[in-house]
């Protein structure tokens, strides 16, 4: 059975990037474990169930995985999982993102191990995406140096904080993913006049975002044969 590990964000991770991966795979018969920072549940971004920002279906949907799911509901310390135990690992986006997963030492861990040339796979979405401006191989070289991705764009963002970084609920946002990925040489295509963006290069699999969530599942698990 494929094993398939997920990074989640106590920070506020959107909802439809995580659960949709996670049910796809889920449903292809991948086993799946959860793991966060601390090893508590991970925290939905209130702004993902919102059902006037992602309309009632995907807002029932999501808040009900969230509640009712017993991996996320009981998830394992980043520190404590090994990447040569899982075949591939799932970073869900979300704002969240910047503040634990991609400044997590393990998470990067994890990320650096899964593509470092053997039968690993990532699939990394959205703001999840700014875990690559600071993963390096062991070489010290950027992993996504020469890659090809897609991710969260900063056109995306200027619409979100205002001219100080400030998010919505008053928290400064520490970077833009797109300019720490291109940054750390990364062939960055956001594809902004598609309707969704999923970039595969090898082993790496990046998203752009929450309408690219189910291409993204879909393609990730066709990768790994499910």
């Amino acid at each position: 059975m494929t094993s398939v590990l997920f990074v989640v964000s106590e920070e506020g991770y959107w909802g439809e990037e995580c659960i949709e991966p996670l049910t796809t795979l889920d449903e292809r018969g991948a086993e799946i474990t959860v793991a966060t920072p601390t090893g508590n549940p991970p925290v939905v971004d209130e702004r993902s169930v919102d059902p006037e920002n992602v309309g009632e279906e995907t807002a029932a949907w999501v808040t009900e995985v969230d509640e009712t799911d017993e991996r996320l509901n009981d998830p394992e310390p980043i520190a404590a999982v090994e990447a040569a135990d899982y075949d591939a690992v799932v970073f869900p986006g979300g704002h969240g993102t910047a503040w634990d997963v991609n400044q997590d030492r393990d998470a990067r861990r994890l990320l650096r191990e899964q593509v470092a040339g053997g039968d690993g796979k990532a699939l990394v979405v959205c703001h999840a995406v700014g875990i690559l401006a600071f993963a390096r191989d062991a070489d010290g070289d950027f992993v996504v140096a020469g890659r090809d991705v897609t991710g969260f764009p900063n056109e995306w963002e200027e619409g979100i904080v205002d001219e100080h970084d400030l998010m919505p609920d008053g928290r400064k946002l520490p970077y833009w993913v797109e300019d720490e990925v291109v940054a750390a040489g990364a062939n960055w295509d956001a594809e902004l006049d598609a309707d969704t963006s999923v970039t595969v290069d090898g082993d790496l699999v990046t998203a752009r975002g929450p309408e690219s969530s189910a291409d993204a599942a879909a393609t990730f698990a066709d990768e790994l044969g499910l």
